[in-house]
């Protein structure tokens, strides 16, 4: 259960994922492989689904990747994967859903950009869009986003700015259109004979200070889920601290239903590691649990070998790749808090807070290095087997504390 309270909405089925405020906060990933490279599509979803993420975005841009839909669904289901696929379209969603029923029924929802569902005849191409969602039962995400907000409503919006005593800021009005747009467009939806409870809603920036006020306008006036997240994030440490700054603020108000990290990948880098991201800013902000956490110190001068610093990854490690086996068999060890600290100051302290810890010995203490295990001493280790001794001491500790599912073939 989140520690933070959430923002009330609708409940919208995407398949079998709920998202809503009734529902844990889904975390959402996009593939970006070609759609008609079946192989590389199923692979990396299934990459993406094995790191955490719960709903699957794919890009259906052209007819090539419309008809490849229903096979890297087919695919998926015969290896056992039914994340649900979102099939995210611009321009020309109307046509390759009218043209591919199949790819129409095998998605389990619809992202539609207001500003990019053709120039000419906008409202229509909208209206046929929301129309094969209805026939099909599928849920529609209506997207908003600052690079390609409707110019109509943006100009009028700039007109009635100018003729204002008291002018808003450009970025301001551009806000203020996008909620426009967003629940406009939802409205719209509604007035043609799709439920409410099959719309979702985004508006997404690469501004952090503009995420947060953007989101809690549309929040103000909506009851829709809401899918959170920075867009354009950027590259690495850059793209991961502006997300976790942009979130944060919005997830502690609880705004946010499905929260996407949107990271550029480094050359040869994982796509996974969106998703990983993801689920830190939500276990930080103690709104899911999906693995223990492990705390440990960043060091200073008392601390005397980088044993700790080793130490401390060697134990998240171990963890990472034991949690698939425990998460199955022993429910409730994803809120299991592991501390490894460096030397005396903060280490028996810290070591108590958690459910396990150990104080390192610093460079002026006794080479050994107590344990504790629910705030209580439970031993002192010591010796080239330390490492290892902490290991035993945690599986024993998790075999003894979570009581374990019964099927014994799990």
């Amino acid at each position: 259960m989140s520690y933070w309270p959430r923002r009330k909405t609708l409940q919208v089925a995407i398949d079998d994922v709920s998202i809503g405020s009734e529902n844990p906060l889904v975390i959402q990933s996009m593939t970006d492989t070609d759609t008609a490279d079946v192989k590389a599509t199923v692979q990396q979803v299934k990459e993406l689904v094995a790191a955490g993420s719960e709903i699957v975005r794919i890009t259906v841009n052209n007819e090539e990747a419309a008809k490849s839909v229903t096979d890297i669904k087919a695919r998926l289901i015969d290896d056992g994967i039914a994340v649900p696929l979102v099939g995210d379209f611009h321009y020309n969603g109307h046509l390759l859903l009218d043209q591919y029923p199949a790819c129409a029924t095998a998605l389990s929802k619809y992202r539609i950009n207001p500003g990019n569902v053709g120039s000419k005849h906008r409202d229509t191409n909208f209206q046929k869009i929301i129309e094969i969602a209805i026939s099909n039962n599928i849920p529609v995400r209506i997207g908003v986003n600052w690079g390609s907000l409707d110019q109509r409503l943006l100009a009028r919006a700039m007109d009635r700015n100018a003729n204002r005593s008291e002018p808003k800021k450009s970025e301001n009005v551009v806000i203020d259109t996008m909620v426009e747009s967003a629940l406009r467009s939802a409205e719209l939806a509604e007035e043609i004979g799709l439920s409410n409870d099959m719309i979702v809603l985004s508006a997404k920036v690469s501004a952090a200070p503009e995420l947060v006020g953007v989101y809690q306008k549309l929040a103000a006036r909506c009851h829709y889920p809401l899918h959170l997240g920075l867009t354009e994030a950027g590259l690495g440490l850059k793209g991961i601290i502006s997300t976790s700054a942009a979130v944060s603020p919005l997830l502690i108000q609880g705004i946010g239903d499905t929260l996407r990290v949107s990271l550029t990948p480094l050359p040869k880098g994982a796509r996974t590691e969106e998703v990983l991201v993801a689920r830190q800013i939500l276990q930080s902000l103690q709104i899911r649990n999906f693995e223990p956490q492990v705390t440990s110190c960043p060091g200073c001068g008392r601390t005397s070998s980088t044993l700790f610093q080793e130490m401390a990854l060697e134990i998240q490690d171990y963890i990472r790749e034991n949690m698939l086996f425990w998460g199955r068999k022993y429910p409730g060890v994803e809120e299991m808090t592991v501390a490894v600290m460096g030397c005396v100051v903060n280490g028996p302290g810290e070591s108590k807070h958690a459910n396990l810890g150990i104080s390192l010995p610093g460079n002026t203490e006794d080479p050994k290095a107590p344990v504790y295990v629910n705030g209580k001493h439970h031993s002192t280790l010591t010796g080239v087997e330390l490492v290892n001794d902490f290991k035993q001491i945690i599986e024993t500790y998790i075999m003894t504390t979570y009581k374990r599912r019964p099927d014994e073939n799990l």
